[in-house]
């Protein structure tokens, strides 16, 4: 068993990858890029993550899982379903304005189907929060119970991507959350059930 990374060292590795990774295409960067970015040895990387995928994916695993952190703790003491769901929008599209590199790395630089293959995609304590609220909305017939949970938290995680894409694309012009209560309007029409009026 390998003693762990000291403190710094992990640091200096966490943004090495942040860095390499959200501006490099994805099969060019190595890890010995990162290695001499980090000024960490090429085999202390290896002996600990195994691959530059394993590698990638071990940060990408913690910065999604301080996402998931933070919505937990935002939706405490919202009640309203409609509200909680403006609530993750807002605080996905906020999260990816502030941690852009991120953002760049998941929506645009990682190979989605290597990454599919490994645990980390999963994300499964954001995922099985998300779709508990879906299923709960479906169940008091607030959200449309016509389609699977699953597919409502495609369509609004689906939106998250494309906003942050293009808001990349057009040149980060004013904030990423500038647009939440529109896309979330749209977003709501979507998935609320069609039978209420």
């Amino acid at each position: 068993m390998l003693a762990p990374l000291k403190h710094e060292v992990y640091q200096r590795l966490e943004q090495a990858v942040l860095d390499i990774f959200s501006h490099s295409d994805f099969h060019k960067a190595n890890i010995r890029d990162v290695a001499n970015r980090a000024g960490v040895s090429f085999s202390t990387i290896y002996k600990h993550y195994g691959s530059k995928e394993r590698l990638v994916f071990a940060f990408v695993d913690v910065w999604l899982g301080k996402l998931t952190d933070r919505i937990y703790d935002h939706l405490q003491g919202i009640e309203d379903l409609k509200e909680k769901m403006r609530k993750v929008l807002w605080l996905q599209l906020d999260y990816y304005e502030r941690n852009q590199g991120l953002g760049r790395i998941i929506f645009m630089t990682l190979p989605m189907k290597t990454w599919m293959a490994d645990e980390t995609f999963k994300q499964k304590k954001m995922i099985n929060m998300y779709l508990e609220v879906m299923r709960n909305g479906q169940k008091e017939g607030i959200l449309n119970p016509n389609v699977r949970a699953g597919v409502l938290l495609d369509f609004m995680l689906g939106t998250v991507q494309r906003a942050f894409t293009m808001w990349i694309s057009r040149g980060q012009q004013g904030h990423l959350t500038d647009q939440a209560n529109t896309l979330f309007q749209m977003i709501w029409r979507a998935i609320a059930n069609p039978d209420l009026k």
